[in-house]
C-alpha cells in the first residue's frame, strides 16, 4: 500500500501581488522520485518555495499537506523538523558558520537531540567521499569562496546528511559541467529510499539518468498542463514543450 507524502490541492500563489500559481494539484508518495519542467517563469520554483514556506511567497488559496497534516500554516523551521528539505537554486554564502557545524547543529535542531561527534565525523566523511568532495570544505565557512559547482554539492551533501523525508531540488543541476551533473545524481540516488521522496525542477535532463522517475509534471503558466511517466522527459527533450501545447498530452503514461 502506498503512503502518500506530499499533497497538493488547488495552489494559488503570488509574488509582490502578481499572482503565480493558478490551480495545482500535486501527489507524492513515498518511494517516488517525480520531476517538474517547464519554461522560465512558469512558477516552478515558485511551488518548490511555497511547499518550504518561504515567507516571500503568498498561498492565496489551495491547501499543503505532509503526511496527512495541512502545513499551510507552519512557518520554515517547523517544515524542516518535520522533514522537508529545500536545495536552493543559488546557494547563499554564510560567512561565520562553517559547513561542518551548520550541518551538525541542522541534525540537532531537527532531532532535538545531540548528535554524538564522532558518527558524525564518520557520516560527514563518508558523504564527502560519495560526493567527490575534499573533507577540508567541512571547515570552510558555508559556500563562501566555493565555485557554482562546489556550492551544489554542498547543497546535496546537506540532504545526505540531514535526510529529509521530502527533498526538493530547485535546479541543482544549473550551471554544473557533465562530470558534476553526475555526482550529483549519483548523490541524489544514494540518498533515495522507498521511504522518502524527491521532486526535482530541472531543465537538464542528465540528472536524471542515475535515477528512477516515476512521474514527470510540465508546468506552464502557472499550471500544471500534461503529466506523464518517464518517457514524458524524452518527447519533451525531442519535440519540446510547444509539441504538449499544440498537440495535448498524448501517450503521457
Amino acid at each position: 500500500m502506498t503512503e502518500q507524502l506530499l499533497s497538493i490541492c488547488g495552489l494559488y500563489a503570488a509574488v509582490d501581488g502578481k499572482e503565480i500559481l493558478k490551480g495545482v494539484d500535486l501527489q507524492i508518495n513515498k518511494g517516488e522520485v517525480h520531476v517538474i519542467m517547464g519554461p522560465n517563469g512558469s512558477g516552478k520554483s515558485t511551488l518548490v518555495n511555497l511547499i518550504m514556506g518561504q515567507p516571500k511567497y503568498e498561498m492565496t488559496a489551495g491547501s499543503i499537506a505532509f503526511e496527512g497534516e495541512d502545513i499551510s500554516a507552519l512557518k520554515i523551521h517547523e517544515r524542516a523538523r518535520k522533514g522537508i528539505f529545500l536545495s536552493f537554486q543559488n546557494p547563499e554564502e554564510i560567512p561565520g558558520i562553517t559547513v561542518e557545524n551548520l550541518i551538525r547543529t541542522s541534525q540537532n535542531a531537527i532531532s532535538g537531540e545531540t548528535v554524538k561527534i564522532m558518527a558524525f565525523k564518520k557520516n560527514l566523511q563518508k558523504a564527502m567521499d560519495a560526493l567527490k568532495m575534499d573533507t577540508a570544505y567541512a571547515s570552510r565557512h558555508v559556500n563562501v569562496g566555493f565555485s557554482g559547482g562546489e556550492k551544489k554539492r554542498n547543497e546535496i551533501l546537506q540532504m545526505m546528511m540531514l535526510n529529509p523525508k521530502l527533498a526538493l531540488l530547485d535546479e541543482t543541476d544549473s550551471g554544473l559541467d557533465v562530470d558534476a551533473v553526475r555526482i550529483v545524481s549519483a548523490g541524489v540516488s544514494r540518498f533515495k529510499n522507498a521511504q522518502n521522496g524527491v521532486l526535482i525542477i530541472t531543465h537538464n535532463t542528465k540528472i536524471l539518468e542515475q535515477l528512477q522517475v516515476d512521474r514527470v509534471h510540465v508546468l506552464m503558466n502557472g499550471r500544471i498542463i500534461c503529466s506523464g511517466d518517464a518517457g514524458l522527459v524524452d518527447k519533451i527533450n525531442s519535440e519540446g514543450y510547444s509539441s504538449l501545447v499544440s498537440g495535448g498530452c498524448k501517450n503521457a503514461g
